[in-house]
């Protein structure tokens, strides 16, 4: 072993019972061949006992790694103390363990061959001094203790820095060259075309961000039975019982997190931390802390769960219980075979990055996506290495032979953290990381998801239905698709619609998080003008001073429809408008509408009662029938009373009476005296 691949590690002050952090500030890590990808086929019979000895393959790495930080000192002054006191021990122990793995699998099936040669690691150069900032420092060079409380104050001692290390809190990552510019990242992959029997419809479920804070080290999948078989925290949503120790039965009966009941799946992710020298619950847990998980856990701003479609057919439903590992978690030193990480940032999704942390602009947010494996072998719901019963699709979208389409779970992960200050190794803005296995240095390129189905079989086949459909469903489908959907086709003059959102979707918008929960947000928006038009009611009252019709277009195109009926318009929605909020008071309102607007509004209601359609969309953007009928019922009401009593007080028959009573008074009096005369005459 080359001495300056280990010569600058150090060790934290440990705790009273010894069991603090090691630190490992060298470049350096312990490089294993990872025994669970290569096990492809292990009898039903033999898993348990074979999960259980790949668990502790893993707790001998981090074990060894830790031997190697608390060693720093002696591996300075005998370069080959890690080879003989850190490596070959490791070795021993990993050549016992898999004799018990081979014993398991042969009594219970085939003897595997070749296991016996995976037992050998080697200590390598972790790359982490190979590329520093411009001004020469490391991202982790914390030398004077900034990141208080995180251990990093022995960062600096006898001059270590100078030949690099492996920086963060805890000492074992990132560093700076672990972050890239999102602004200069590669465009994302395209998406697969699809066919005409492209299955094109989603699902989305709704179920938190982990806001109660379920966390542990476990994975049931990979290590079941085992605590702390991930050696790293995860975050959980949905089902509320996982963890090592759950059984199948568990997993059916739990809680969920889930809008819909009917989702109890599992989804869960190592969480993201920010590196700020805060003890969080787990500084002194195995998982946490003592694994060189340090730091301030974030909880996501926002997770959305989308099932999708396959370019080139229909999907298939997925078998309960099905498991599914995406990523993976030792691919910094397993190599990318298996590594499915994606980072990108809000506005700028269409530029991803695999193996470094995004810089995002100033308001502009980071976003982790997993997009699963969508074949399915039919037959098992796992496998040995929990990946073979689960495939890609092609390039083309077609899932490999023997394999079937099943809905595709797409992950979306936000979080609200700032670009870390790397030219001042995190201090001023801290440094943030994936938890990860202590030798994987928090690595980007080690993101991983893990899934277990345990939707109900009715709102799975919902979902298969949906998917094949081509529809929109989900109880996180948020209703913002559809107002989105009609805006376009029913409201002709966009760009008079558009102009009243604009400033709108400026304030959600943080860019293009188009496709996704905030494309939905945006979506309402322009719909938006339907919950926006109770906010403007009070405008009504404005625009009896001003032009309502101006604003009547911008939220309602009937009213361009009428263009030449719109004068007198312009003062209906004095007391149109207003019916909008009557429902909560009509009673009132009418009353209202007959004292104040009396003549100005007469003619009005009477155009009213001659289109009341438009006087209903008019008054409300959704063209509801109610508050039409409330409309033309102000209409029908106020003009009928207002119309007859001013006609009553100011018409002209009253004046023309009181002109011409004398002549009628004269008439009478000449046909008194025509009847005297008469009778005169008689006798």
């Amino acid at each position: 072993m080359a001495a300056n691949v280990y010569a600058s590690a150090t060790v934290d002050d440990a705790p009273a019972e010894g069991a603090g952090r090691a630190r490992v500030l060298g470049g350096a890590t312990i490089d294993c061949p990872d025994v669970a990808t290569r096990l492809t086929s292990v009898p039903e019979r033999a898993r348990p006992e074979v999960d259980k000895e790949l668990a502790a393959l893993d707790e001998q790495i981090a074990q060894a790694y830790r031997r190697l930080g608390e060693s720093a000192e002696a591996v300075r002054q005998d370069p080959g103390f890690a080879d003989e006191r850190i490596v070959e021990p490791l070795g021993e122990e990993r050549s016992a363990t898999l004799e018990r793995i081979v014993a398991a699998i042969d009594a219970a099936g085939d003897r595997p061959a070749g296991l016996e040669e995976l037992a050998d690691c080697t200590v390598r150069d972790s790359g982490n001094a190979s590329a520093p900032p411009a001004d020469g420092r490391i991202g982790g060079e914390q030398d004077d203790g900034g990141q208080d409380g995180g251990g990093q104050d022995g960062g600096g001692q006898d001059g270590e820095q100078g030949q690099g290390g492996n920086g963060g809190q805890a000492g074992n990552g990132p560093v700076a060259a672990d972050y890239a510019d999102i602004t200069g990242a590669p465009a994302a992959p395209a998406e697969p075309e699809r066919t005409e029997d492209a299955s094109r419809g989603t699902f989305t479920s709704s179920c938190g961000v982990n806001e109660n804070g379920l966390f542990n080290s476990d994975n049931v999948i990979a290590a079941p039975g085992v605590a702390n078989g991930a050696h790293h925290f995860h975050d959980y949503i949905g089902n509320q019982a996982t963890n090592a120790f759950s059984s199948d039965d568990d997993l059916a009966k739990a809680d969920t997190s889930c809008e819909d009941p009917g989702d109890r799946s599992s989804y869960y992710w190592p969480v993201l931390r920010l590196q700020n020298g805060t003890q969080e619950q787990d500084a002194a847990s195995p998982g946490g802390g003592i694994e060189g998980n340090a730091g301030e856990i974030v909880t996501p701003k926002e997770v959305t769960l989308t099932f999708v479609g396959n370019p080139r057919g229909e999907v298939t439903a997925m078998p309960r219980l099905l498991r599914i590992i995406t990523g993976d978690a030792k691919s910094f030193v397993n190599g990318p075979a298996n590594a499915n990480a994606s980072w990108s940032c809000t506005g700028f999704e269409d530029r991803q990055l695999k193996d470094k942390y995004p810089l995002c602009p100033q308001g502009s947010d980071v976003v982790r996506t997993f997009r699963f494996q969508s074949c399915w072998d039919g037959r098992n719901i796992d496998s040995a290495n929990h990946r073979t019963h689960m495939a890609f699709t092609a390039a083309d979208g077609s899932c490999p032979s023997g394999f079937r389409p099943v809905p595709q779970l797409v992950q979306r992960i936000v979080y609200d953290v700032d670009a870390p200050s790397l030219d001042d190794g995190g201090r001023t803005t801290p440094l943030f990381a994936v938890d990860s296995f202590p030798e994987q240095l928090h690595k980007p390129v080690t993101d991983h998801g893990d899934f277990i189905n345990v939707f109900d079989e009715d709102l799975m086949r919902e979902m298969v239905d949906c998917i094949n459909g081509g529809r929109t469903c989900g109880a996180g489908a948020d209703g913002g698709e559809e107002p989105g959907g009609e805006q376009p086709g029913g409201e002709e003059p966009g760009g008079e619609q558009s102009q009243e959102p604009t400033a709108a979707p400026e304030n959600p918008g943080d860019g293009g998080d188009g496709g996704d929960g905030e494309g939905g947000d945006a979506g309402e928006q322009p719909g938006g003008g339907r919950p926006e038009n109770p906010s403007e009611p009070p405008a009504t009252e404005q625009p009896a001073t001003e032009q309502p019709a101006t604003e009547q277009p911008a939220t309602e195109q009937p009213a361009t429809e009428q263009p030449a009926d719109e004068e007198p318009a312009t003062e209906e929605p004095a007391t149109r408008e207003p019916a909008t909020e009557e429902p909560a008071g009509e009673s009132g309102a009418p009353g209202d509408g007959g004292d104040r607007p009396e003549v100005r509004v007469s003619p009005s209601a009477e155009e009213n009662t001659e289109a009341t359609g438009t006087g209903a969309d008019n008054g409300d953007n959704t063209g509801d029938a109610n508050a039409g009928n409330d409309d033309t019922g102000d209409g029908n009401g106020a003009p009928v009373d207002d119309g007859t009593e001013p006609q009553a007080v100011t018409g002209g028959l009253a004046e023309t009476g009181a002109q011409l009573w004398p002549a009628a008074a004269g008439a009478v009096l000449v046909t008194a005296g025509v009847v005297v005369l008469r009778r005169v005459r008689r006798t």
